[in-house]
């Protein structure tokens, strides 16, 4: 799994707190996906206002549209 977090988010705070919530809540899913499972995680501008629950409904919906994990 990989995380992209561009200045677009904010400045390097913000962009650290956005990173380490995604980890946390992809660390959650990332035992339901299959192994040599490839995700690359592109944070957009507005995941810098997101809570953590929003940021793991968000991944919950892209990941049943890409088949990972227990939802495939």
């Amino acid at each position: 799994m990989g995380l992209i977090v561009s200045k677009a988010v904010g400045n390097a705070v913000i962009r650290h707190r956005v990173s380490r919530r995604l980890r946390a809540v992809c660390a959650q899913d990332i035992a339901t996906w299959a192994a040599g499972d490839l995700v690359v995680v592109r944070a957009l501008p507005a995941a810098a206002r997101a809570t953590s629950e929003e940021l793991a409904t968000d991944l919950g919906q892209a990941a049943r549209r890409l088949g990972l994990g227990a939802a495939s």
